[in-house]
């Protein structure tokens, strides 16, 4: 009688060669997990590489120590800056304090000019027989540069190289005046009813 041990032998490698493979797969799962892991790991790092300008060593414990330091610059910065800002602010309300009271949008330019102790004034100066030096200063108001030149045109007088600026409220005009007809111009005369154009504006 023969007894035979084969089948049960060949059974146990089978099992075996299962076991085997089962853990392959196990295995070779696993492997590709932490691959990607470690990938994705690698790719951050090397994005805070980018970002932090001064890296002492390319170790992945140097570069997230360089990195806390560089964040903790960046931090004290912020409140550097926050600090400046407040005294930005507190400059800017102290001189807003001190800026001249404005009640009223149509009043603007004449209480910059009181503010600034600026006044309106005419200068009329001689150059020669045809020709007058003048110096305005009247408050800023649409419309007052076109009244002045009707008042200097009826006068029989004409502004040349003119200038034209406006500073706290007040218009400023410098100009020579040539007489447009051989009329006689009375200085005096001519000042006075400037101003009272200026005053009306």
């Amino acid at each position: 009688m023969e007894f035979s041990y084969a089948s049960d032998h060949d059974n146990d490698n089978d099992n075996d060669n299962e076991n085997d493979d089962d853990s392959k797969i196990f295995k070779s799962k696993n492997l590709k997990a932490e691959r990607r892991r470690r990938a994705k790991l690698n790719d951050r790092l090397l994005q805070l590489r980018a970002l932090v300008p001064i890296i002492t060593n390319m170790t992945k414990a140097y570069i997230i120590k360089d990195a806390i330091t560089y964040i903790k610059e960046l931090d004290s910065q912020v409140s550097e800056l926050k600090d400046e800002l407040l005294e930005l602010g507190n400059t800017t309300s102290t001189k807003e304090e001190t800026e001249p009271p404005i009640k009223d949008a149509t009043n603007i330019a004449a209480e910059e000019m009181k503010y600034y102790g600026i006044e309106p004034e005419v200068q009329l100066i001689p150059i020669d027989d045809n020709k007058l030096w003048l110096k305005v200063v009247y408050e800023k108001k649409l419309g007052g540069f076109t009244k002045l030149v009707e008042a200097v045109t009826c006068l029989g007088l004409e502004f040349n190289d003119t200038n034209f600026t406006t500073s706290n409220g007040a218009a400023i005009i410098s100009s020579c005046l040539e007489v447009m007809s051989d009329r006689c111009v009375n200085v005096e005369e001519t000042k006075e009813l400037m101003l009272s154009v200026i005053n009306s504006i």
